[in-house]
């Protein structure tokens, strides 16, 4: 006998009925969160939710079989959806255009829930100006052996530099291994512009601790905490406020005040902690919309960064070379680089064709992430007396963005091995193409 589905549970939520289908079902095995407990965590936090992602048009990342499945990123609002349920047209850089969900009060925020998402990642725009950014987003991504509290220094280090510049940071978890520090600004730059500021934020933050941070774009450049600007480019999505993350221990990304950075801990911040916070102190962001700033200081200093002679910093690599950025093959600091060979049967390497002066070997391209880590654990069985010698920040673990879903790539930086013990670049422990059947 077949087992019997579970009913769905209907909710009734600012005037409307929410079906939450497998109300039971488990999407963190390991702290037995559900369906249902995520629906009842963000209806807990709404109003700091909304605060994060109201009005704001948002990909959707579905983790349909939990959160240790990979997830799948469904830009466009499925055709199946309540009349209430609102979205705007986005146009992108290719010339399409995607319907995308803009969630505005809980029934919204409940039926995004119901459909397998577990963060929220919604873009930098109102869904009434959808040209002109009204937050500046800066994101530490702390490279692999950084200790956390390097983290929340280079986040104190953010906090000035956007004071100095005439801007309020409000800093939360990432949820994940990093920080956020947001700042609101007026609506009246375009991205290109918020994402110049941003680079003269990332540059700053640098000069001022460059002991602990870097703006370096190339992974295998970075050291201590990395100042990601690309976040403010054009499509680029950020898990927001009380967003609850796809990690073991299912944390959140906590708005924090600035008071309890110096020493939060992130594993204090989950989907059982959360709402009781909420409900003792409420959001700490609460008075940002009240906050916006004005980008001319920033752009000021990105102007005299150019007048030194620094070019416009890397864009990701699937985005069109754009005016003013220096040459992604090969800078001029870079001469003396090469573009490491690609493995056996593949056309490009571990840099595409941009030359690198860093020894860089690719070992696999998997469809998840637990596969590439397998090919990778192959790879160190096979050299032994090589893996040692590396560091953590040498293993490159990138997580690529695919169609509709992300995919893996393993690189290792063979700096720290003497040259006549570098094993040459082999066949691909995983060998994946997520483009296979796209191409024409």
């Amino acid at each position: 006998m077949g087992s019997v589905a579970e009913p769905k549970l209907v909710l009734e939520l600012f005037g409307h009925e929410v079906a939450i289908s497998n109300p039971s079902k488990v999407f963190f095995t390991r702290a037995g969160v559900t369906k249902l407990d995520m629906v009842r965590y963000y209806l807990a936090v709404a109003p700091g939710a909304l605060g994060g992602v109201g009005d704001r048009p948002m990909a959707l990342k579905r983790f349909v079989n939990g959160a240790e499945s990979e997830a799948f990123f469904q830009k466009r609002a499925p055709d199946k959806r309540p009349d209430w349920i609102e979205t705007v047209e986005l146009r992108f850089p290719s010339g399409r255009t995607a319907d995308e969900v803009v969630v505005s009060d809980e029934a919204g925020l409940a039926w995004v829930i119901n459909l397998g998402c577990i963060d929220l990642n919604p873009h930098p725009v109102r869904a009434a100006d959808l040209d002109h950014p009204d937050e500046l987003r800066v994101d530490l991504d702390p490279v692999p052996g950084v200790e956390w509290p390097q983290i929340r220094d280079v986040a104190m280090v953010a906090r000035g530099v956007l004071s100095d510049f005439g801007l309020a940071g409000w800093p939360k978890t990432s949820g994940s291994r990093g920080l956020h520090v947001y700042a609101r600004i007026e609506p009246r730059w375009s991205f290109s512009d918020v994402r110049r500021a941003a680079v003269a934020v990332a540059r700053e933050i640098e000069r001022r601790a460059p002991d602990i941070a870097t703006s370096k774009w190339w992974k295998e450049e970075r050291h201590g905490v990395f100042v990601d600007y690309n976040q403010n480019a054009k499509d680029r999505t950020v898990a927001s406020a009380y967003s609850i993350r796809p990690v073991p221990d299912a944390r959140v990304s906590a708005p924090l005040t600035w008071a309890e950075v110096p020493s939060c801990d992130p594993a204090l911040f989950t989907i059982a902690t959360v709402p009781a916070r909420f409900a003792e102190i409420g959001d700490p962001w609460a008075e940002m919309d009240s906050a916006a700033g004005s980008l001319e200081p920033l752009l000021e200093l990105a102007a005299r960064d150019e007048a030194a002679g620094l070019p416009d910093a890397p864009w990701p690599p699937h985005y069109e070379k754009q005016t003013g950025e220096a040459p992604r093959v090969q800078p001029s600091k870079r001469r003396a680089g090469t573009v490491p060979p690609p493995a056996p049967g593949q056309t490009a390497g571990p840099t595409g064709r941009r030359r690198s002066t860093m020894p860089l070997i690719e070992v696999a391209r998997a469809e998840t992430k637990d596969e590439a880590m397998a090919a990778l654990e192959r790879w160190k069985a096979r050299h032994p007396s090589v893996w040692p010698l590396l560091e953590a920040r040498d293993v490159l673990v990138d997580g690529m963005r695919g169609r509709s879903s992300v995919w893996y790539r393993i690189r290792l930086n063979l700096q720290h091995v003497p040259e006549d013990q570098r094993p040459p670049q082999e066949p691909l422990e995983v060998d994946y193409d997520p483009w296979a059947g796209f191409r024409q």
